[in-house]
This record gives C-alpha cells, sequence and structure tokens, in this order.
C-alpha cells in the first residue's frame, strides 16, 4: 500500500502509478471471476456434503438396529466371538486440485474378508449388522471427504474475496488518488513552466 507514497514525481511517477492500477484493476478482476467459480462450486459441495450426511445417518442407524437385534438373540458375547479376528477396514482418500485449492475428491474402503479361522456370527441379524456397518463406514468416509472438500473451499471462497475487497477498497482507491495527485502536480508544473518561458520570453 506504501509503494503509491514512494512513486517518483513527473511523468515517469505517473507511468508507474498507471501501470500499478491497471494491474490492480485487471488482478481484482480475475480474483472475482475466480471467486464467483469457486462461490459455485462452494454451493455443490455444500449439497453433496448435505445428501452425504443424511445417507450416512440412515446407513448407521440400519446398521445399529441390525446390531440391536443381534445383541437381543445372542448378547455380547456372540458379538464378541463374531468380531474376533477381523482386520480393520482402510480408507483410501483421492485428492484434486482446482483453482488453487487442493481438496478430497472422493473416498474409498477397503474392508477385509472374514478370514477362515474366524467364528461365523452367531445369528443372522449380526450377519445384516456386519454388512450394514461395512455400508455406514463406507458412508462416513465418504462424508468425511465431502466435508472436508466443502470446509476447504469455503475457507478459499473467504480468502480471495478479502483479497478483493482489499483490492476494491483500499489499494484500488489509493492508487486512483496518487494518480489524480500527480496528474494535478503534472498540469501545475506544466503551467508554471508555461508562465516562465512566457515571461522569459517578454524579457
Amino acid at each position: 500500500m506504501s509503494g503509491a507514497h514512494r512513486t517518483p514525481p513527473g511523468r515517469a511517477g505517473r507511468l508507474r502509478l498507471r501501470h500499478g492500477l491497471d494491474v490492480a484493476e485487471r488482478g481484482a478482476e480475475l480474483l472475482e471471476q475466480k471467486l464467483r467459480i469457486l462461490r459455485s462450486e462452494h454451493q455443490r459441495l455444500l449439497r453433496a456434503e448435505q445428501e452425504a450426511a443424511r445417507a450416512w445417518r440412515e446407513l448407521l442407524a440400519e446398521a445399529e438396529s441390525w446390531l440391536l437385534r443381534g445383541l437381543l438373540l445372542g448378547g455380547e458375547q456372540a458379538l464378541d466371538s463374531a468380531a474376533a479376528g477381523i482386520g480393520a477396514a482402510e480408507v483410501t482418500v483421492r485428492w484434486a486440485t482446482s483453482m488453487g485449492v487442493r481438496r478430497p475428491e472422493a473416498a474409498s474402503l477397503s474392508v477385509p474378508a472374514r478370514p477362515p479361522t474366524a467364528a461365523a456370527p452367531a445369528n443372522t441379524a449380526l450377519v445384516h449388522a456386519e454388512a450394514a456397518y461395512g455400508r455406514a463406514v463406507r458412508a462416513a468416509a465418504e462424508y468425511a471427504a465431502a466435508h472436508a472438500a466443502a470446509r476447504l473451499v469455503g475457507a478459499e471462497v473467504s480468502s480471495t474475496g478479502h483479497r478483493v475487497r482489499a483490492l476494491r477498497r483500499h489499494w484500488i482507491p489509493r492508487l486512483r488518488e496518487a494518480l489524480d495527485r500527480s496528474d494535478l502536480a503534472l498540469e501545475q508544473a506544466e503551467r508554471e513552466d508555461g508562465v516562465r518561458r512566457r515571461w522569459a520570453a517578454r524579457r
């Protein structure tokens, strides 16, 4: 912001100010274009996040319902027996970069197969619960990726908006004021020079 105050006097300074103003105005236009695209993308990601959250909650409720039935039929011992020896699921997140924002694009889940040595679930409800929790965990991973993507793009919307406002409300007006002062100073210097030349010519 202080660059305008260090501008050299005369036409060279005016050219520098004019160039700085052109660059700032072009930069503001480009940032406004980026902001429009980012806002549209952010709205899309927010809708995707809401849909992913709804799907996750529904699948989780279904899984919990099957688990409750399984526990009522076989007790906690049946659950412990069915879970013994089962490996952990692995989540893989695919990342993408658009408009300068690196964000999760998709999440996939890998559920290990039940090993031959592991005991089978003691009742059908626990079999359904196992499958339902697999779907719920997959939905949770997709929701987490959608939430992170919306948050990251939202942060870029906010940051870009701040930069646009700084240019439009502060930097560009200051450059214009400095350019106006430079124009006035040049006009005054030219008038004074003209007066001196006429005075010298009369002598």
